[in-house]
């Protein structure tokens, strides 16, 4: 049997739809490869990341697809990866109980193994990365 763990891409337009596909895509992975105690995590953390791209987007006027790869560090540990061309970096902020939004950045930071932001790789924009997991639950 293949015990390599299996990789998957996603690319879509900027739109809103899009946020329960990326969601399911990570579900369904993570059900495939035998990590459902993931999923809750990894597919909230997908949610806030994919839902930020698509915010910065439409904020800056941007219409190039956002990209979503989600794939293993090692066994045990997924990383996910939302790539966006909107200028500009997410930043973790403090949103008061009257903001309706504000709160991604700062679900990642609480809820992520690791996460960061880099502007490395094709084109412009930027990516949003997490990982959830870790090397003791295989």
């Amino acid at each position: 049997m293949d015990e390599t763990p299996h990789d998957v891409s996603l690319v879509f337009p900027p739109h809103p739809a899009w946020v329960r596909t990326a969601r399911e895509t990570v579900r369904t992975l993570l059900a495939a490869v035998g990590h459902p105690e993931l999923a809750d995590t990894a597919v909230l953390l997908t949610s806030e990341a994919v839902t930020n791209a698509i915010n910065a987007c439409a904020a800056k006027g941007c219409i190039t697809p956002v990209s979503l790869y989600a794939g293993w560090s090692d066994p045990t540990r997924l990383r996910v990866l939302i790539r966006d061309e909107a200028p500009g970096m997410p930043t973790v902020r403090t949103a008061t109980h009257a903001d309706e939004d504000g709160r991604g950045m700062q679900l990642i930071s609480y809820g992520a193994d690791a996460w960061g932001v880099c502007t490395h790789g094709p084109g412009r924009g930027k990516a949003t990365w997490f990982e959830v997991g870790s090397t003791g639950l295989a």
